[in-house]
């Protein structure tokens, strides 16, 4: 069923991102997230399954992870799972009443499980030649434009805009007296205005800024060229020394180790596993020839499940290791100790088994530490089998009696231990939630959807190695017992016969 970095687990909260482009002032910004909001509150009117909506809008501070373009946030409660819809039909019901809103792209996004890791896909794309950078980033947004089951896709180009760059002559401006400060200031009063002082009133803990600026009327793009300053020659426009010209707005530049980066954004829809699209996008880059002097990485979630697959093989090896270690130090045998190690190895069988049955996807993380635990409870069988015939054989000649009376003396402790420990987990396997204080029993609920996958390793990899481990080791300690034998056999000098003398010969 593939491979995910965390499981899907039913979340409470979730945020609407609303994104617009253009010079909006920050009233038309609330405006257009105030239309969202109505379309939540009418869908909540009708469904009561959101307990609260807190909205946000107006120049928002975004993070490393998110959009520019981003004119407000509205964060949703939702109610008790048992008393709504999943979210994800939620959202869907969301995005569907918010489609027909011109000029701005509603996103949802639901709360994440495990580290925030930002959108599922993240390519980034960098090098030291910035130019080089914006065209591969388009070939690369038109593919996975092009792709099914990716949703919110966004690229890090600088968004388009005008910024008006006045270029002042600065020799000109000396012949006046004036001086790049000077201009500065002057232009100040049309755009943000230039602070005069600042007070404190009786009733305010904080100052207040005064700002003098020019009247509505006069804050505008012409208005830069009539500006006059006040020099040695008197008053003289701007436009003798300034030449105002409209240049490509730079947005922002984003470095990782002093080196440009691009990177291209998506979610995966429902039922889509980020790792298969990983994998899609990654097959497509091996024959796209971008320019080599262009380095191409994947992000976020990819990179988060890499570092957490290396550290839990690194545990999991040490772990292997230690126990050989003392495997091989009680029992003074390799093959004792390889043989109750192997129970490790079928163990990994039965999981992949219980995945497939119950139709979970691997999770790197919860299945992961599965895999680890389990290991330290499947080879108990092995220890147990392997030591009273250990014991049995100092005391019973023959190596298949020994086995056979050390199957009927520990079959019982073997599968005792093995469904006690199976029947424990089955609630979180089949994800029932059991209340004490209120007598209720539910399935399903979001805290047994993070265990599912754990319990699930443990239980069908401790299934499956105890069934083999019953047969194998039996079979494998018998097995030694013949080579041991034929060794002696071969090992053994042929004794002459004195009756007969050819023999002798």
């Amino acid at each position: 069923k593939g491979i995910e970095f965390f499981p899907e687990v039913e979340p409470e909260q979730a945020v609407i991102q609303i994104h617009a482009r253009g010079n909006l002032s920050v009233n038309e910004k609330s405006f257009l997230a105030g239309e969202v909001e109505e379309r939540i509150l009418a869908l909540n009117r009708e469904t009561g399954e959101i307990a609260s909506v807190y909205t946000q809008a107006g120049n928002m501070p975004t993070r490393d992870d998110e959009a520019e373009d981003i004119i407000g946030t509205i964060k949703l409660e939702f109610v008790d799972w048992s008393r709504r819809r999943p979210a994800n039909d939620i959202l869907a019901e969301i995005f569907a009443r918010s489609a027909d809103l011109a000029g701005i792209l509603v996103e949802t996004r639901k709360e994440e499980a495990g580290p925030p890791v930002g959108k599922a896909v993240h390519i980034q794309l960098s090098s030291r030649y910035p130019a080089l950078l914006g065209a591969e980033i388009a070939r690369i947004r038109a593919f996975v434009d092009g792709m099914d089951g990716l949703k919110d896709i966004e690229d890090s180009r600088p968004m388009p805009g005008i910024e008006w760059e006045l270029a002042v002559d600065r020799a000109q401006a000396a012949k006046f007296g004036a001086d790049v400060q000077l201009i500065g200031n002057a232009i100040k009063f049309v755009t943000n205005g230039m602070k005069v002082t600042d007070y404190r009133p009786d009733d305010s803990d904080d100052e207040i800024d005064i700002v003098a600026r020019y009247p509505l009327a006069d804050r505008t793009i012409d208005q830069l060229d009539d500006v006059r300053v006040q020099t040695q020659k008197g008053m003289v426009p701007l436009s003798n020394f300034v030449v105002r010209s409209a240049k490509q707005r730079t947005g922002t530049l984003h470095r990782v180790d002093t080196i440009r980066v691009m990177a291209v954004k998506a979610d995966v829809l429902p039922g889509i596993l980020p790792d298969d699209k990983v994998d899609e996008i990654r097959a497509w880059l091996d024959g796209a020839n971008i320019d080599p002097r262009i380095a191409v990485s994947f992000k976020g979630e990819d990179e988060e499940q890499k570092a957490a697959t290396d550290f839990l093989k690194k545990a999991f090896a040490v772990a292997l290791f230690l126990m050989a270690i003392i495997l091989v130090t009680q029992f003074n045998s390799f093959y004792s100790a390889m043989l109750i190690l192997s129970a490790v190895i079928m163990s990994t069988v039965g999981v992949m088994l219980g995945l497939l049955i119950i139709g979970q996807p691997f999770s790197i993380v919860m299945s992961g530490i599965g895999v680890i635990a389990l290991a330290g409870i499947v080879v108990n069988n092995n220890i147990v089998l392997i030591d009273t015939f250990d014991r049995l054989r100092r005391q019973v000649p023959d190596p298949m009696q020994a086995i056979m009376l050390t199957g009927a003396q520990r079959l019982r402790p073997v599968m005792l231990t093995t469904v006690t420990t199976i029947l424990g987990l089955m609630p979180m396997v089949l994800q029932i939630n059991i209340d004490f204080v209120s007598r209720e029993v539910s399935r399903g609920a979001p805290s047994t959807q993070w265990w599912v996958q754990l319990a699930t390793a443990i239980a069908a990899g401790l299934t499956f190695a105890t069934i083999l481990t019953l047969v194998i080791t039996p079979c494998a300690l018998m097995l030694r017992e013949n080579v041991l034998r034929r060794r002696r056999q071969d090992n053994t000098p042929v004794r002459p016969s004195t009756a007969n003398p050819r023999a002798v010969e």
